[in-house]
């Protein structure tokens, strides 16, 4: 698996994956019907920000990941990132590949610490990943999410110093 940059013509097979994961509204705080254009805009970063792909060896993108600053001004130190990976790739470590890249370029981009705002607490692969990782929850946001099946479940805020 490589971790490239991504660019915009990646987006044609993102898309795909992206708007089911959304559109499914389990796991992500974006409107379940979020549009493409919006959605595009929205995940494909600029510089000093980054959004990556992770492709197999035949070029099939199989996950991303969004990379940038968590807060702004005297709390721009902190990092946030997000991920998806394509249903289909789910169990081939592709999320933690993409997890790790995100943690190396915070270290390296100077960031102190990480920050996720917004973990779904029944997206349980996902807070046992980012543990796995050294990501503490440091709360819960109670009733934060409005699952599709489960109602109203909490919002994790995970932190890892870097």
């Amino acid at each position: 698996m490589l971790i490239r940059e991504a660019i915009t013509e990646d987006w044609p097979a993102i898309w795909p994956f992206f708007h089911r994961i959304v559109a499914d509204g389990e796991t992500f705080t974006y409107p379940v019907d979020l549009g493409e254009t919006d959605g595009r805009d929205w995940w494909l970063m600029k510089a000093p920000n980054r959004t990556v792909v992770a492709v197999d060896d035949t070029g099939a993108i199989l996950g991303t990941a969004k990379m940038n600053r968590n807060h702004m001004g005297n709390g721009g130190h902190v990092a946030g990132a997000s991920y998806m990976v394509d249903p289909a790739c789910s169990g081939r470590g592709v999320g933690r590949a993409l997890c790790e890249y995100s943690i190396d370029w915070a270290r390296t981009a100077g960031f102190r610490a990480m920050q996720f705002n917004a973990v779904v607490e029944t997206n349980e692969y996902a807070v046992k990943l980012y543990q796995s990782l050294g990501f503490e929850i440091l709360g819960t946001l109670p009733e934060g999410f409005l699952h599709p099946v489960k109602g109203y479940v909490g919002l994790h805020i995970m932190h890892l110093k870097l």
